[in-house]
């Protein structure tokens, strides 16, 4: 009789180790040390946000660079159909807090319109 209470003591306290063992890796492989990212300066900020305007055939592009490091943007026109030529315009320098207007056109109808970007050294 003695043997199955000291086993039944064993037995929980093995128990009550294991639990608790458990419970500690768990929490480790759910909360892992984060490393903190180093927040982006104000010198690495980059990218003008722009908005296109299609009516008809004509594509209108604004593009504002609220960021201090100069943005050259580009307008890039896909035109549907098949014999139309698509274009590309020329770079426009973005300075900081400037908007630049970007046009071009089809002579039918757009199919796709976007802005590339460049980081300029200015």
């Amino acid at each position: 009789m003695r043997l199955s209470r000291s086993l039944a003591s064993v037995t929980a306290a093995v128990c009550l180790v294991m639990s608790l063992s458990y419970e500690a890796m768990s929490y480790e492989a759910k909360s892992p040390t984060r490393v903190r990212e180093p927040r982006a300066t104000a010198s690495e900020l980059f990218g003008a946000s722009c908005r296109s305007k299609v009516t008809g055939s004509h594509v209108t592009t604004y593009c504002h660079n609220p960021y201090p490091r100069t943005d050259g943007v580009r307008l890039h026109i896909e035109c549907d159909r098949w014999w139309d030529l698509d274009t590309d315009s020329a770079e426009v320098e973005a300075g900081p807090a400037q908007t630049v207007r970007l046009t071009g056109r089809c002579w039918k109808e757009v199919r796709s319109v976007w802005v590339s970007h460049r980081k300029l050294a200015r």
